[in-house]
């Protein structure tokens, strides 16, 4: 399944979004973590708290060492019950999952995404580059979050 940027499948609209621009280096994890803690705390959806940062910690370290780029955008939206997330970077090579063996140290970001998260999918953009994008706390969708109600956050 593949939705242009911006464009996670959900059945209403996230009412709250946060949106953050940060360098594709190794803090970065760790930074896209904090904000998917802080954020996700303040909506109250603790419940997902521990898979969506795992899920975004495997989605930028997949940026950091695939992605070909020197920035990308971490997105979060919710509507008080599910959370949908997106991670956009201008490289131009698509994530896939990849059979790993069991004494390997890498390899299995997306397998964690795909087990973690309710759906998820990658698409490339009109713009270039990819998002891959994901969805926790539901598992229905059908609309497309407005990028206009984000809440610009300076990371």
């Amino acid at each position: 399944m593949t939705r242009p940027f911006g464009a996670v499948p959900l059945d209403t609209p996230p009412v709250r979004t946060v949106e953050c621009l940060l360098p594709a280096v190794d803090r970065s994890v760790a930074a896209a973590r904090s904000v998917v803690r802080r954020e996700l705390g303040r909506w109250g959806l603790d419940r997902l708290i521990d898979d969506c940062s795992l899920i975004v910690s495997e989605l930028v370290t997949n940026v950091i060492r695939h992605g070909g780029s020197s920035v990308f955008i971490l997105r979060l939206g919710t509507n008080g019950t599910w959370v949908c997330g997106e991670v956009f970077d201008q490289g131009d090579g698509l994530p896939r999952m990849r059979e790993v063996g069991t004494d390997a140290t890498d390899g299995r970001g997306l397998l964690i995404v795909h087990e973690l998260a309710d759906d998820w999918g990658v698409a490339r953009s009109a713009r270039g580059g990819k998002t891959v994008w994901f969805l926790a706390g539901t598992a229905t969708a059908q609309r497309i979050p407005n990028p206009a109600d984000s809440q610009i956050v300076v990371c």
